[in-house]
């Protein structure tokens, strides 16, 4: 389990800067259910490291950050990283696949 939790983690570093995922297409790159993945982004020790500000709703909406900050904090760093946030949701076309 810690195995598949790294990985994900891991996975987070591919994203580029200019894009963002969702729960949903991370759980189905590692056949798991979205909650897995909002559990791993959740207790992720090191957002430095591992960008889970990166990962969304499946819809764009921007929900659940815990680090410092919370959901401004993760706008501020998505649009740092050159991703438009409107209304507290990003368009599709930022989407990684």
């Amino acid at each position: 389990m810690q195995n598949l939790k790294q990985e994900i983690l891991e996975y987070l570093k591919k994203i580029p800067k200019w894009k963002v995922s969702t729960y949903k297409l991370v759980a189905d790159a590692f056949w798991v259910h979205p909650r897995k993945i909002s559990q791993t982004m959740r207790y992720n020790k090191f957002p430095e490291i591992y960008p889970c500000y990166k990962i969304v709703a499946h819809n764009g909406n921007i929900s659940g950050y815990s680090g410092e900050g919370w959901v401004d904090a993760k706008i501020k760093k998505l649009k740092k990283d050159g991703v438009e946030v409107i209304d507290r949701k990003v368009d599709e076309k930022y989407f990684w696949k």
